[in-house]
């Protein structure tokens, strides 16, 4: 789904989940980074939801793997390599 550039994407989030809303039973648990962080924990636990903000260490110096984010980096590199998706 593609958005304004002018949306935040903690604001553009919520946009998402209506044609969720029945496609998707078994989501219980959403990953985001710190820009979810503020008003979108609120309303996704209105939608029974949880939502777990994957932050990096603010201790930790140079390049730093941040933990479940690979998933969704090599999710998205399996979906790029499909000709069809990338043109589409």
């Amino acid at each position: 789904m593609v958005h304004p550039a002018d949306i935040q994407d903690r604001n553009g989030a919520k946009l998402v989940r209506d044609p969720l809303i029945g496609r998707l039973p078994r989501l219980e648990r959403l990953l985001a980074d710190s820009g979810y962080i503020g008003q979108l924990e609120t309303w996704v636990a209105e939608q029974g939801w949880e939502l777990t903000i994957v932050a990096k260490d603010p201790t930790a110096t140079g390049f730093q793997v941040l933990p479940k984010r690979w998933i969704i980096e090599r999710t998205f590199a399996w979906l790029g390599k499909g000709r069809r998706l990338s043109k589409d």
